[in-house]
């Protein structure tokens, strides 16, 4: 027992006869090694990080077009589903009369009936000329209007219930024009964190361009009053396998990916379907990830 008694004796006195490193070392190293990291990391991600100037102005001003003064209504109808045929038939007989009366300073973009989505609902985009004097033209005229009146005291029995929002819509989008169809549309909606708007405006104003060889981009919209902070994008397909093809397209494109991952970090929700077709009327243009068909 000896020999180990002195063995483990010897190296007790070894360990001893090496002190580590004082404690107040051990902390400087510790902190040198801690700034030097995070000084690191923040030069890397400076290289990667789009940085916005700050701005003084609104993001109307900013994001909207200078050219036009059009404001956009877009009205969100949940359907008791045993009344949508008769409900797409009083929308039909009593919305493109107020499209066509040049009495109105307004014009009925799209209807639609969600098609792959929340279902039973039928969605309405508005365009008033003018900007709000044109909305608010509208709305007083309205309260004379008889048939409109029955219109909506006969709609208001067919519905479980309604949303709306007015928006602009964004510089570096088309505006939305009349097409050839049949087409299916798809409303792809986003929830963004507050103060990102600018920034998504900037990386989607260099993102578009990698959206238009097929004439799908429709329109986009940010809204003014209702829900805050949310994004529309309004795109147009043929049928659901020429949306494929057209968005794998775009993803072999060089840039594509930065922009996505970049306008990834602005927004908190995102919902996407398409909107169906309309049956016959004056709409401009047809057929929301909502997927919506044309009433």
């Amino acid at each position: 027992m000896a020999p180990r008694l002195c063995s483990i004796s010897a190296a007790a006195r070894r360990v001893l006869g090496n002190p580590g490193p004082r404690a107040g070392d051990v902390a400087a190293a510790a902190s040198t090694r801690f700034y030097s990291k995070d000084n690191e990391s923040s030069w890397f991600r400076s290289l990667f990080v789009h940085k916005v100037d700050p701005r003084k102005d609104a993001h109307s001003t900013l994001l909207s077009k200078k050219e036009t003064s059009n404001l956009y209504k877009i009205q969100f109808h949940n359907v008791k589903p045993e009344c949508l045929d008769a409900y797409n038939s009083l929308t039909e007989a009593v919305l493109p009369k107020l499209h066509l009366d040049e009495d109105y300073p307004c014009s009925l973009v799209g209807n639609w009936n969600t098609w792959y989505g929340e279902q039973d609902q039928a969605v309405h985009l508005w365009r008033f000329s003018g900007g709000y004097p044109a909305l608010m033209d509208c709305m007083n005229k309205l309260k004379n209007n008889k048939e409109y009146l029955e219109f909506r005291k006969e709609r208001s029995c067919m519905l479980l219930s309604r949303r709306n929002q007015l928006l602009l819509e964004f510089s570096f989008w088309n505006e939305p024009q009349p097409r050839a169809g049949p087409n299916i549309y798809e409303l792809r909606t986003y929830k963004l964190k507050p103060g990102t708007m600018i920034e998504w405006g900037n990386n989607w104003a260099r993102a578009i361009k990698y959206r238009q060889e097929n004439q799908e981009a429709v329109g986009g919209f940010f809204s003014q009053i209702g829900e805050l902070y949310v994004v529309h994008h309004l795109w147009a397909y043929k049928d659901l396998q020429s949306r494929e093809e057209t968005r794998n397209a775009a993803w072999r494109k060089r840039g594509w990916d930065e922009n996505v991952y970049y306008t990834g970090e602005c927004h908190l929700r995102q919902s996407a379907g398409p909107l169906g077709h309309l049956r016959e009327s004056c709409i401009r243009i047809k057929g929301c990830n909502s997927f919506y068909k044309e009433i």
